[in-house]
């Protein structure tokens, strides 16, 4: 919840009080911090590359996350799976990359030979969301890995659930 709008929503829930002996103030849910993960300068194909090494020397797989800094979307997921509930779950069963697209949409876009090569056409928006196999296998389908243009809206839980329960499409 913005900060603002909880300030004002404070100042109406004060106002319009009519027992101030019991005050029912709203809360503020900050649930984690926008990370901003995304490096432009990066070799991205190669940390890439490294990740898919790392992921067969630990059974792991592989997750993706095509974003920029820019993207509330992207920096939202980043953040989540920066919170040590993600990070504890994440941890010991997938590998995470994160490449800077840039922004694809207006045709400054970088990165993008990375979606081509594991099966996706074109990045329509951010962040897209790659789960690979050690082997470099899209685990998820392209659909599926375009759909997370919404990251900042899904639930805890919903992002949680679906990476700790994944299966291959």
């Amino acid at each position: 919840m913005d900060i603002g709008f909880a300030a004002v929503m404070l100042m109406q829930t004060v106002v319009h009080m009519t027992t101030p002996a019991s005050p029912v103030l709203p809360t503020v849910n900050i649930a984690h911090a926008e990370a901003r993960p995304f490096v432009e300068t990066a070799d991205a194909m190669r940390d890439v590359d490294t990740a898919l090494a790392a992921a067969v020397a630990g059974d792991d797989k592989v997750i993706v996350i095509m974003g920029a800094n820019w993207c509330h979307d992207s920096r939202a997921l980043a953040g989540w799976f920066a919170m040590p509930r993600f990070a504890t779950m994440l941890s010991g069963r997938y590998q995470v990359v994160y490449v800077d697209v840039g922004t694809p949409q207006t045709g400054h876009g970088r990165n993008l030979d990375i979606a081509k090569r594991f099966g996706i056409k074109k990045v329509k928006g951010t962040p897209l969301v790659m789960v690979l196999s050690a082997d470099g296998k899209l685990l998820n389908s392209p659909k599926d890995a375009a759909s997370w243009r919404n990251a900042a809206s899904r639930s805890e839980q919903e992002i949680f659930d679906f990476f700790d329960g994944f299966t291959p499409a």
